[in-house]
């Protein structure tokens, strides 16, 4: 639990070091906007992965069991893309504030 927290800390000291460079001196609130889209990107991938991983393994063992089963394990392997989808969507809006 350690490892993740430091590894979470890393990631989001190194979004504000980028978001206060790309700052470009117009002030903390688009230094902070900035800040919220990468942190909106960077945490639905990563709550896509760990969602993907779980259900990937699951889909898998369940196709080797009944290979009919593929049609829907594709498509409970593809309900986490809307995660990302939804953080691109709110980083775009979050940039038209900028």
């Amino acid at each position: 639990m350690k490892k993740i927290g430091t590894l979470l800390a890393v990631f989001v000291l190194g979004a504000l070091a980028f978001a206060a460079e790309n700052a470009g001196g117009s002030g903390t609130g688009s230094g902070l906007v900035a800040i919220g889209v990468g942190l909106a990107i960077g945490l639905s991938a990563l709550g896509t992965g760990f969602a993907q991983s779980r259900i990937g393994a699951a889909a898998v063992g369940a196709v080797a069991e009944k290979p009919s089963m593929f049609g829907t394990a594709i498509i409970f392997l593809l309900l986490p893309e809307t995660l990302v989808i939804f953080g691109f969507l709110f980083a775009f809006l979050l940039l038209g504030r900028m």
